[in-house]
Formats: structure tokens, C-alpha cells, sequence
């Protein structure tokens, strides 16, 4: 008698152990430094930016001889530079999301890995409440409002919130991954100035409309303070489905030069014991993706003198020899076409 039950020649402890392996190999970095130096990062930031672009919401009573702060300008460039100083001050600890459309959206064109993403998402959320909340302890009651919590316009519906709010955060997130992609070769400007100007110009176009969340926990941290909950949905649903969005068009249309390779950086290679290890992928030298003039690379050639393989003919290569094996197996072709010779 078998000693267990095989489901199509593996057993369910071969399953169980593989999947723990794989599981362990994921959180691996976790128990880092540099990961939790990463995710502090991550929730510092969001609690500086929440903080700071929430107070410009505030209804300040006017003072003699000057105006009233609360405008859309005011709150439009707030909001983006904030966005801008703390991408430009965090950028390079742990690459200065400070919003979940963002982390979910590398996590999607598998950037960063999920283990990293699932902590980078609470630290998010919980440095929203801290901003929010310490805004909520400084702020006299009688100017403090609504705390800056996104709310629908009452002229508008749900179904034209979603759509406003997955535009402008489809807009953002287009602006971060093209002006963050190391394989562009014309980057003269500040990423973070062009990733805080977009969030300006979504804040501008709707205020009025939605609050313009573009960022779940930007609406998460006061929502939680004030227990203001009124169609919160919208500001989780709509920003990761632009982003999402963003991201898939970015990453597989719009991207310059797409590679065969996977693009994570944190991948599983199983070694010659049967262990998945964690791999790490060769980061591109900026000397590697220079083209010199008059090169084999400049005419879109390899050093031998071929075309290199792009991604859809490796694509079209291997679903053609697939189908032809896959019909010459069960009998589709003669005996004497040898398809493996295709």
C-alpha cells in the first residue's frame, strides 16, 4: 500500500514543504535592517506628508488685511510638494511610495516583492493615522472642520467619483514610473518635482469633484480620526485601479527597450538540493545603458551583427513550438515530421 496519497504523482507533504520553502524564502529580509530601515521610512514619510497636507485644509479664520488660505491653489501645492520633499528625501531609502496605488502597482509589474509590499502598505496606513491624529491634537476644534477628509461631491455620483479619482491617480502613477525608469536615457529633471506637480495638477482638477484622495491612505488616516467613513470605498478602489492600470500600460507598452528577463529584483531559483533560494537580479550600470554612436546597439543590432530578440518574438517562438508539439503529440502530423525540429 502507497505510504500516501498522490495527487498526480506529487504528495500533498511535497506540496505543503514547497510551499513553506517558497513562503520562507519570501519574508527572508524581513529580520533585516535594511528592511525595517525601508518600512520606517515608508511610514515617516506618509506621516509628514498627511500631516503637512492636511493642515492646508484647515479653515483658518482670515486676519485683518489678509486673505483666506483655504483655496484650491493653496491646497493643490501643498499637496504636491510635500509629495515632492519627502520622495526627494526618502526616495533612496525606500524608493518614497507613501501611497498603496504606488506599492500595489510595483508589486503588480512585480517590482517589489509581495512580503515587502504587505509592510510597506501597513506602515502607510499607520503613519497616515499618526499625521491625522496629531494634526486632530493641535488644531482648536473650532477651526479643526471636517480634518480634511475626502467626501463626494453631493452634485455628483459614486460611479463619476470612481472615474475622477481612477484619472487622476492614473495620472500619477504613469508620472512615476516614466520618470523613474532607469532605462530612459533622457532623464534631465527632479523625478520627485514632476511626481509632487502631478499630484498638484490632480488636486487641482478635483477638489471639487472627489476631495482628490489619489492616495488610499491619504482618505484612510483622518477617516480613522473622525470616524468619517461615507462612501471611503471609493478612495481604495479607484486609486489601485488606476494605478494598476498605469502601471500594466507603462510597463508593456510605453516601456523603452523591454527586456526577456523577469523584472522583479527577488525571485525563487530552486538549487541542486531541491531549495528555493532567493536571487537577486544584476542591476543595470548606467554605462550599460549608454548607446555609443555608430555601435551595433545604435543601429538595433547585437554585437555579431544580428537583430537582438525582443519579448514578442520570444513570445511568437514559443507558442508556435508549443502548438506544434502539442498537435504533433496526439497524432496531428505524419509520422515522418519530426516537430521537435521545428
Amino acid at each position: 500500500m502507497m505510504s500516501c496519497i498522490t495527487f498526480f504523482g506529487v504528495s500533498p507533504s511535497s506540496c505543503c514543504r514547497r510551499c513553506w520553502q517558497r513562503i520562507m524564502v519570501a519574508f527572508k529580509g524581513v529580520c533585516t535592517k535594511p528592511f525595517w530601515r525601508a518600512v520606517s521610512a515608508e511610514f515617516l514619510a506618509t506621516l509628514i506628508f498627511v500631516l503637512l497636507s492636511l493642515g492646508s485644509t484647515i479653515s483658518w479664520p482670515a486676519s485683518e488685511g489678509s486673505a483666506s488660505p483655504v483655496n484650491l491653489v493653496l491646497i493643490s501645492l501643498c499637496f504636491g510638494l510635500s509629495i515632492a520633499t519627502m520622495v526627494q528625501c526618502f526616495g533612496h531609502i525606500s524608493g518614497g511610495h507613501l501611497n498603496p496605488a504606488v506599492t500595489v502597482a510595483m508589486v503588480v509589474t512585480r517590482k517589489l516583492s509581495l512580503a515587502k509590499a504587505t509592510f510597506y502598505l501597513s506602515a502607510q496606513c499607520l503613519g497616515a493615522i499618526a499625521g491625522a491624529g496629531i494634526l486632530y491634537l493641535v488644531t482648536p476644534s473650532s477651526v479643526r472642520g471636517g480634518l480634511g477628509v475626502t467626501m463626494v461631491n453631493s452634485n455628483i455620483t459614486v460611479g463619476h467619483a470612481l472615474v475622477v479619482e481612477t484619472v487622476i491617480t492614473f495620472e500619477l502613477i504613469f508620472t512615476v514610473f516614466a520618470t523613474c525608469d532607469p532605462k530612459r536615457t533622457d532623464q534631465n529633471g527632479s523625478a520627485g518635482l514632476a511626481i509632487g506637480l502631478s499630484v498638484a495638477i490632480g488636486h487641482f482638477f478635483a477638489v471639487p469633484y472627489t476631495g482628490a484622495s489619489m492616495n488610499p491612505a491619504r482618505s484612510f488616516g483622518p477617516a480613522v480620526i473622525t470616524n468619517s467613513w461615507d462612501n471611503h470605498w471609493v478612495y481604495w478602489v479607484a486609486p489601485l485601479l488606476g494605478g494598476v492600470l498605469a502601471a500594466a500600460l507603462y510597463e508593456y507598452l510605453f516601456c523603452p527597450n523591454p527586456v526577456t528577463k523577469k523584472p522583479r529584483g527577488e525571485t525563487l531559483s530552486k538549487d541542486a538540493s531541491g531549495k528555493y533560494q532567493e536571487v537577486e537580479s544584476p542591476k543595470s550600470q548606467p554605462e550599460d545603458l549608454a548607446v555609443k554612436p555608430g555601435s551595433c546597439a545604435e543601429k538595433g543590432r547585437n554585437q555579431d551583427g544580428r537583430r537582438p530578440l525582443l519579448r514578442s518574438d520570444l513570445l511568437n517562438c514559443h507558442s508556435v513550438f508549443s502548438c506544434f508539439a502539442f498537435m504533433g503529440k496526439f497524432g496531428f502530423f505524419p509520422a515522418c515530421l519530426n516537430v521537435h525540429q521545428i
